[in-house]
């Protein structure tokens, strides 16, 4: 399995597949074998493969190395956005001391051969815990620290220069890994606002602003980190930019520690007493010179070149403090200015907005306006085409009943007859169709039907006579002149009486309809 998978790309069998080297497999020719197996969840390095040929695999590789396409967040910019706002009342910070600390750091020197970290616990175990112990045998040195500073001071006063398997060991506190000294601090920068400012980096073990006697601001500080990391990454980011800490355009200064803390001095017993220089310079002791000695005079311009440096460094400090102060007041008109040109830009840019939302109204407002004209432009038009259209509606109904009691008025009395007198035709002017004898020699019918034609009163539709009137009547001898009733058979049926069409059949031609 392990030979296939590593064949040039993903090969199976004896050839090569067409895997790649993301997969773990190929194609396999005959005779040779799956796949690799399925990689991580998020490693697509090594997807197993599906079949190839009848004893091949077919690799089925991911892609290697996925690490994301998402932007990557600096956690040290997210935490200065988290502090970056106003500084005012900070609570005050936890001074106790911590277990484990950069301070409680031992050096042990002049080890016997052989010792190792058990054994360096087991010597130091009589004042207190020990932990992160590193012993080099070869030049016979270890670091460790211990709990707490005071049982590391008392280790150091009761082994330093103390005989162990014949070698005098010494023991002094090793250089903090993690301090930083801060300088060019401003006056209104406390100890909580210095502890705020550099946790952005990691954790934090002490921050310290140096007093004066008047409990005034020396404008230096100390700051101590758990992890030498952080120490580095924060001195790494002051030194190559400008980190502020307050509204000042001042920044911080940031410096390595590289001495150390130790409150016991310099022992004799620590001194190198088999160096000629420390034998010669002990033969004498302390003396005052006596006046126009040798010893006086080169005392005296040893004083007086210690005077001349104090008096440089005198006028170093009047001229720095002088360069300070114009260096303030050039921030100071820089800032107004800044922030007057800052207005000026700002004002103008809304003037510049302003004006473009009045002009971009005003094209609304006159777009409106038009919008407004057009549609009441429409709505006149459709009103016009609505009232001349139901005008035309009203003509057309007007001349269709002009039309309707014309029509009327001829049927029931037209010229033939009139309108109820009896003429030649008979009563109301229309000649009867049946009746019993008829005068036009018809056959015994039945009663007189409609005297007219059967298109004509299919064409009446709904119209219907007053009764008796000179639509119908008795035909005949019997009907004589009285109006009828309408006849039962229809208006062309009657008793006897013939037809209107009886050529055409049942369907009769029907009438002009109006």
């Amino acid at each position: 399995m392990a030979d296939v998978m590593h064949q040039g790309r993903g090969g199976g069998g004896n050839f090569r597949g067409r895997g790649g080297p993301r997969g773990g497999g190929g194609r396999g020719s005959p005779g040779g074998a799956r796949g690799g197996p399925r990689g991580p969840h998020n490693d697509r390095s090594g997807g197993g493969g599906g079949r190839g040929g009848p004893q091949g695999g077919r690799g089925g590789g991911g892609r290697g190395d996925f690490h994301g396409n998402f932007p990557r967040v600096d956690p040290i910019t997210r935490r200065l956005q988290e502090v970056a706002g106003p500084s005012l009342d900070l609570p005050p910070v936890d001074t106790s001391e911590k277990q484990f600390s950069g301070r409680s750091r031992l050096y042990i020197g002049n080890l016997p051969p052989n010792v190792d970290e058990s054994a360096l616990s087991e010597m130091l175990k009589p004042f207190g815990e020990s932990k992160e112990a590193f012993v080099n045998n070869d030049k016979h040195f270890a670091f460790l620290r211990m709990d707490y500073r005071e049982n590391a001071e008392k280790a150091k006063r009761e082994l330093d220069g103390k005989l162990h398997n014949g070698r005098n060991l010494r023991v002094r506190f090793a250089p903090h890994q993690g301090a930083l000294r801060i300088k060019n601090i401003g006056q209104w920068v406390s100890n909580e606002l210095l502890h705020r400012a550099f946790s952005v980096f990691g954790e934090i073990e002490r921050a310290l602003v140096f007093v004066d006697e008047r409990g005034r601001s020396k404008g230096e500080g100390l700051v101590e980190f758990e992890k030498k990391p952080a120490a580095n990454e924060a001195y790494k980011r002051c030194t190559e930019g400008q980190y502020f800490l307050t509204s000042s355009l001042r920044p911080i200064i940031v410096e390595q520690v590289d001495d150390t803390e130790d409150d016991d001095g310099l022992q004799e017993k620590a001194m190198p007493k088999r160096n000629a220089e420390y034998q010669k310079e002990r033969e004498v002791g302390p003396r005052f010179a006596e006046n126009g000695s040798f010893e006086a005079e080169y005392g005296e311009k040893w004083k007086q070149l210690y005077e001349m440096k104090k008096q440089k460094l005198e006028a170093l400090d009047r001229e720095m403090k002088l360069e300070e102060d114009k260096l303030i007041a050039q921030m100071e008109y820089a800032r107004y200015e800044h922030e007057t040109e800052t207005l000026r830009r700002q004002l103008a840019a809304r003037e510049q907005g302003r004006d473009q939302n009045r002009s971009m109204w005003e094209q609304k407002e006159v777009e409106m306006s038009r919008a407004f004209e057009t549609e009441a432009s429409r709505q006149q038009q459709e009103e016009t085409m609505i009232r001349e259209r139901m005008q035309a509606q009203e003509e057309n109904l007007k001349r269709r009943q002009e039309e309707n009691n014309m029509f009327v008025q001829q049927e029931m009395g037209g010229p033939m007859g009139g309108p109820m007198g009896p003429g030649p035709m008979g009563r109301g002017g229309m000649p009867p169709r049946g009746g019993r004898g008829g005068p036009m020699g018809m056959p015994r019918g039945g009663r007189g039907g409609m005297g007219a034609p059967r298109g004509m009163s299919e064409e009446m539709g709904d119209f219907k006579p007053p009764m008796g009137g000179p639509m119908g009547g008795m035909g005949g001898p019997r009907g004589g002149p009285r109006g009828g009733m309408m006849p039962r058979g229809g208006p062309m049926m009657g008793r006897g009486g013939p037809r209107r069409f009886d050529d055409e059949g049942p369907g009769a031609k029907r009438g002009r309809r109006f």
